[in-house]
């Protein structure tokens, strides 16, 4: 019997009225990387980045256009309906109910969520590929969803940056995924076409068929520090050539060193750079004064 739990804990909520049970229980969060426990407030306050270590944590659409949208002001584009069950696929879970887990966790309809706004007052469109969705897999949705942002871009004349976080293709969806690759990229395509800056920004971990297609596309590469890149995972790739990795291999600095990466990053920064590399590429004067971007948190965003 656990003394504490059963006995302890109830007495003092009968005690307090039941005032106990309202508090929060997400006040503090451990660094996945040196064990650290911050403050939630702080962590906000610091955009997710360990103030201790410095490993960036994996942030959601809510955090990224909050801080790269001047203000926090932004107009997010309607998710596209897509069929939700194709090929009607069967694995440990139906499909239809691992898209609604997915839903129900990030109060998000798709792994992709795109948004158009200013950034140092220049017209931007921003698209984020979270991991937390399905391990930011590549479907019809999120396909049809950078599609139609890319062509919003085109039309309004809008720099392209894209976030992305991925697996690669959603395996539930079959080839109808693969096409998704080819869509994407001819959109690309038209973004050239217009004279108009794509830049991407690697998170971790961006792999598989995403990374092998518009991913690695961008006019500027720029990946966030220790982010995990590659096709397949590195313990495939040594047991498939029988040989051990170099140390930090598929590691954002790893290629920044070997010529894959434009530049490495830190969040702290990444407003600055990207606000300079769409001013420099749109040949436009960036303003001397700048609000500083609203930070938020992103669960009471969500709520």
């Amino acid at each position: 019997m656990n003394w504490i739990a059963n006995f302890v804990r109830p007495r003092i909520k009968s005690l307090m009225g039941g005032r106990a049970s309202e508090t929060p229980d997400n006040l503090w969060r451990k660094c996945p990387s040196c064990g650290e426990m911050i403050f939630h407030r702080d962590l906000v306050a610091a955009q997710n980045v360990c103030p201790n270590c410095g490993f960036h944590m994996r942030v959601g659409p809510a955090e990224r256009f909050a801080s790269i949208f001047d203000g926090g002001q932004f107009d997010e584009l309607p998710v596209p309906v897509v069929a939700l069950d194709p090929l009607k696929f069967r694995g440990e879970k139906k499909y239809p109910d691992e898209m609604k887990s997915a839903r129900g966790k990030t109060s998000r309809q798709e792994a992709l969520t795109a948004a158009r706004g200013t950034l140092d007052g220049m017209p931007v469109m921003v698209a984020v590929q979270p991991f937390d969705f399905l391990g930011g897999s590549l479907g019809m949705g999120v396909g049809e969803g950078l599609v139609r942002a890319m062509q919003a871009a085109v039309e309004e004349k809008r720099p392209f940056i894209l976030f992305v976080s991925s697996g690669g293709a959603r395996m539930q969806e079959g080839i109808l995924s693969l096409m998704q690759m080819p869509r994407v990229t001819i959109c690309v395509d038209m973004l050239r076409e217009a004279a108009l800056p794509y830049i991407v920004v690697l998170t971790d971990p961006t792999f598989g068929g995403v990374s092998a297609s518009y991913a690695m596309l961008g006019d500027v590469q720029i990946a966030e520090p220790g982010a995990q890149i590659g096709f397949t995972g590195a313990r495939v790739i040594a047991q498939t050539i029988r040989a051990q990795l170099p140390d930090g291999f598929q590691r954002a600095e790893y290629l920044l060193a070997h010529g894959l990466l434009d530049m490495v990053t830190h969040r702290h920064e990444l407003r600055e750079t990207l606000s300079r590399l769409v001013h420099l590429m749109m040949k436009r004067q960036r303003p001397k004064k700048v609000a500083p971007p609203a930070i938020v948190n992103a669960t009471a965003a969500h709520s």
